[in-house]
């Protein structure tokens, strides 16, 4: 299947890594992978309490603050990076040690990591209404609706209804899509592609 609805309300929750809470995984490949083993794996977790981020050696993670009033990360070179919702996208090693501390009170983010030896991924932000094209060059495409209105995605010859608070997956269906928004609408996009190296 070319096209998954990805819907927090029926993904699978688990615990962190480090066990310090759960996070919800929206998608994971291969299927059946476990956190040692993964090639890629897009996941959203509440967070309630500051603390370490969990250690995961040879990935790559972008994370992006869904909901909530923001989030200081200490990072490892003595730099402070701010997240709020609808901002930016932090990237980091996931054998980087990061402090997390929430500005006020909990947040929702949206994470993606993936494995440094085989993919790659990019994750921006789309800010549009009406009618946006975007050409889909990548093997895996990400489509997160973090607005509070649903938008409509026109790809592979079908409409995809995508509602707030949920994610379209594309998969191996490179080409033009369009995206239809009657109200101002705000997508994270992520392409992720198998790594050359």
């Amino acid at each position: 299947m070319p096209f998954t609805l990805l819907d927090p309300a029926t993904a699978l929750a688990m615990p962190w890594k480090n066990g310090g809470g759960m996070t919800l995984q929206l998608a994971i490949s291969p299927a059946g992978a476990g956190l040692e083993d993964f090639a890629w794996r897009i996941s959203s977790a509440q967070v309630a309490v500051g603390g370490a981020f969990s250690s995961f050696p040879g990935i790559d993670r972008s994370l992006a603050v869904l909901a909530g009033n923001g989030l200081h990360l200490q990072r490892e070179d003595g730099q402070v990076e701010t997240l709020h919702s609808a901002g930016a996208i932090a990237v980091f090693a996931g054998e980087e040690a990061i402090d997390a501390q929430l500005l006020d009170g909990p947040i929702t983010d949206l994470n993606l990591m993936t494995r440094r030896s085989a993919w790659t991924h990019q994750v921006q932000l789309l800010k549009w209404q009406g009618t946006q094209g975007l050409e889909n060059d990548a093997a895996v495409l990400l489509l997160w609706n973090a607005a509070q209105s649903a938008v409509d995605v026109n790809a592979g010859g079908a409409m995809h209804h995508l509602a707030a608070g949920n994610g379209l997956l594309i998969e191996n269906e490179r080409g033009q899509l369009y995206l239809q928004a009657q109200r101002p609408a705000l997508l994270y996009l992520a392409r992720l592609n198998p790594c050359t190296c």
